[in-house]
């Protein structure tokens, strides 16, 4: 999440603009589709090795 900020917020005030709220909500959507992935291929592997 630091990474998304760091990213997408140039100067932090009491709102945020369409631009840097869409930047974040990618950026999140970006890690969340990673963390399933990664869990996704970990149980694969975990299923296999419990055969």
């Amino acid at each position: 999440m630091e990474v998304c900020w760091e990213k997408c917020v140039d100067k932090p005030g009491s709102r945020l603009n369409s631009r840097t709220e869409t930047c974040l909500a990618n950026c999140v959507n970006r890690f969340i589709d990673t963390t399933l992935s990664v869990t996704s291929r970990f149980a694969q592997l975990m299923q296999k090795g419990g055969h």
